[in-house]
Order: structure tokens, then sequence, then C-alpha cells
């Protein structure tokens, strides 16, 4: 008998263990979870601004990727804009894109914007610059008609 008070036991404390009885931890209590619906807001901010004296506007009309126009431009100290609409003309997107990479001759500077691709398919953009000097406009595209505006801004 004595033999079997030590496996008693054993089991005792084994069976106090899985229900739980001898933990020190506190009962689960479960956590509330609030799912609330989040809104996410655009933050990119449309900027505002009319274009006045022009330095040069002009219609071009993109039929093949290998179409490309270069236009030299000098713009005064005053702040100025770039404007293009584009009117795509093919109805799949994927075929549709338009590009300009703005080159400031002096500093060899070059920023890139378009539409399509990896750019954005707002057809109307504006696009504020700001410093004077000699300029270079590479414009390229697919299937696009695309109207260029580059011009002072207004006050």
């Amino acid at each position: 008998m004595k033999a079997f008070v030590p496996l008693a036991l054993c089991l005792i404390i084994a069976g106090m263990l899985a229900a739980g009885c001898a933990s020190n931890q506190n009962p689960a209590t479960p956590v509330p979870t609030l799912i609330v619906p989040t809104t996410v807001l655009a933050t990119q901010q449309q900027l505002s601004f009319t274009l006045g004296e022009k330095y040069l506007e002009k219609k071009y009309s993109f039929t093949s990727e290998k179409d490309q126009f270069t236009e030299p431009v000098r713009v005064t100290n005053e702040p100025w804009g770039i404007e293009f609409t584009v009117i795509p003309t093919n109805e799949d997107p994927q075929y549709t894109w338009f590009e300009i990479k703005v080159t400031q001759m002096d500093t060899g500077q070059t920023s890139t914007y378009g539409y399509g691709r990896t750019n954005s398919y707002e057809k109307h953009q504006l696009i504020p610059m700001y410093n004077g000097g000699p300029y270079t406009f590479e414009m390229k595209g697919n299937r696009v008609s695309v109207t260029v505006n580059i011009a002072k801004r207004n006050p």
C-alpha cells in the first residue's frame, strides 16, 4: 500500500496542473477587440495656380513609342509652371502613356513627369517650377495627344 501513495500523489498533482489549479497565472480574460473602419484620404494636395505669359504652348501627337520631341526654352527667374493635358487615342490604358523630362541645362538637374506607365493616370497636370535659366524639354509617349503649356505663373 505504501508503494501506491507516491503514485497517487503524483496523479493528484498531475491532475491539478492539468486543470490549472496549481498555476499562479490569472485566468485569461478575453480582450475586447474594437474594429473601427478607417477611411484613407489622399494627402496629395492639388496645387492651384494659373499660368500667364507663355514660353511654349504646343500640341503633340504620339502614335508610337518611337515618337519623341525636344524643345529648348529659356525661362526667367519668376515662378513658372508646366501644364499638360493628355487625350488617349487608345481605349486600353496599358498602351497609352506620356513622359516629359525637364533638364536645367546650367546645372544638369533633371526631373521627369508624366501620365500612365509608372506615373498617375491624371489627364490634366499642373507642375510648379521655380528656377530660371535654359531648359530642355524631352517629350515622348505612345497613343496619346498632348497639349503642353510652359508659362509664367500668375500672382
